[in-house]
């Protein structure tokens, strides 16, 4: 009985190492567009959080001080957004243990 739990157990674990690896390649393929004032600010990241798209309207160029606090906003709104949808699907992924970021299971 033993044997047979073990190897039970063996196998969701794979299963879970499987769709923990589908799941990174789905973030990996994220895209999410972080706003600021309202979209006079627009910055897109992917999901290895490097942004892929800026759109800045002319209304809010001649303040620079202004324009670099949006700049800022926009991009932690897209992280945020990236972040979140990540974890969902992490813990999806694992059935809703929280695994260490970076774990994989030895198998």
């Amino acid at each position: 009985m033993f044997k047979g739990g073990m190897a039970g157990m063996m196998k969701k674990a794979q299963q879970m190492q499987d769709n923990i690896k589908k799941a990174q390649a789905e973030i990996k393929n994220l895209s999410a567009t972080g706003k600021a004032a309202g979209g006079c600010v627009e910055i897109t990241l992917n999901g290895e959080h490097m942004a892929t798209n800026i759109k800045i309207l002319d209304e809010v160029m001649d303040d620079k001080e202004l324009l670099e606090d949006l700049i800022l906003s926009a991009i932690n709104d897209a992280v945020r957004q990236i972040s979140d949808t990540s974890s969902a699907k992490m813990k999806t992924a694992t059935g809703g243990m929280n695994l260490p970021s970076g774990m994989n299971l030895p198998l």
